[in-house]
């Protein structure tokens, strides 16, 4: 039997990361913890099914190879919400019967292994990004759909591989597993794996999104400066209106996009940037607190819900997507908002719903 199960059956309060202040003796839980991890467990699940969803009916969407990566991200945090219900069920004693050594073994390496998917998809996007901007007439022959293929498929399988010497005694993943009491109290971090991790992932994904983005930035900046001189250079009105309106519209597509992609990857690596110094710290034996583990590691988790909430307030075509996933529930608000888009239509619109 488990140290939590001997826990309860001699009548203490159970294992709660954040100590008595989140124990309810009338439930006999972590009624905090559970709330929290329920809480993100729900929107993380709810939002990337959206996503899923919303790139199923929204064709535009494919525009971009990105797309491919985007959705990859959505599946696996997809699969982070559900298994953060492993967590939730061993807090609501579901979960007594299992091995608590094997199970917080193979969640906290699942967990790792996914957001090592997430963050080697966002180095990959901004890779993707960069080819696009710099080299644009050969783009089309770099990167292929197969190519693409093969890339994501590498991706899974490095992210399963740079993790799997944690199985075998070396070191620890992360803490995602410091629920179960086994992992927080027995499972303990080794500043080689750290160290090995940090070099294989952490710093080449990081500095790879640096790079990649800066560069980007600085073309277009680049790019709009000759364009506003050569403007004020020629006087010709209307042929430098038109040259500048072209020229413009030409760039523009692609900065709004790297835009949006810039944005999720900051809030990756904003909502990140805590678990991992924390997690180097704690490694190297020079700070390590309960509380700031929870919540550095929750934190982390969160932003696998981040990536609808940034699409759905930057890019226009994953709006009308998403508007076009919920039309079957509020047909007339979304009937008004057409008619307010297009009072006089032409002729009878097609029904473009996508049938999910």
């Amino acid at each position: 039997m488990n140290s939590s199960s001997d826990a309860n059956q001699s009548g203490s309060p159970p294992f709660c990361l954040l100590g008595s202040v989140g124990y309810s003796r009338s439930l006999d839980t972590c009624v905090l913890e559970v709330v929290i991890i329920l809480f993100l467990t729900v929107l993380i699940i709810a939002g990337n099914l959206v996503v899923i969803f919303v790139f199923h009916c929204a064709p535009l969407l494919h525009h971009h190879t990105t797309s491919h990566f985007i959705q990859t991200m959505a599946y696996a945090d997809l699969l982070v919400g559900v298994s953060c219900l492993v967590p939730s069920l061993s807090l609501l004693h579901y979960l007594r019967g299992l091995n608590e050594e094997l199970t917080c073994k193979a969640f906290g390496y699942m967990v790792s292994v996914l957001k090592s998917v997430s963050m080697a998809s966002l180095a990959c996007i901004s890779v993707d990004r960069y080819i696009a901007i710099t080299r644009p007439l050969s783009y089309a022959t770099l990167v292929t759909p197969c190519r693409l293929r093969v890339c994501i498929v590498l991706i899974w399988v490095y992210s399963a591989l740079i993790f799997l010497p944690s199985f075998f005694g070396w070191g620890k993943p992360g803490y995602h597993g410091d629920i179960f009491q086994w992992c927080a109290d027995s499972w303990k971090t080794n500043p080689g794996f750290s160290t090995f991790i940090a070099a294989l992932l952490y710093a080449p994904a990081t500095l790879t999104v640096c790079f990649t983005y800066g560069s980007i930035f600085r073309i277009c900046r680049q790019h709009t400066r000759e364009i506003t001189q050569r403007h004020a250079r020629f006087s010709s009105q209307a042929e430098g209106d038109k040259g500048e309106r072209g020229e413009r519209c030409e760039g523009c597509p692609d900065k709004r996009y790297a835009m949006v992609l810039f944005r999720i990857t900051s809030v990756f690596y904003v909502l990140w940037m805590p678990y991992i110094l924390y997690f180097l710290l704690e490694s190297a034996g020079l700070y390590h607190h309960k509380v700031a583990s929870f919540l550095t590691t929750w934190l982390a988790i969160s932003n696998s819900f981040c990536n609808c909430l940034i699409y759905s307030l930057s890019n226009s075509v994953f709006r009308k997507g998403l508007g076009r996933l919920f039309s079957p529930l509020f047909p007339s608000c979304l009937g008004c908002m057409e008619a307010k888009k297009a009072p006089v239509p032409i002729g009878p619109r097609a029904n473009t719903r996508c049938q999910v």
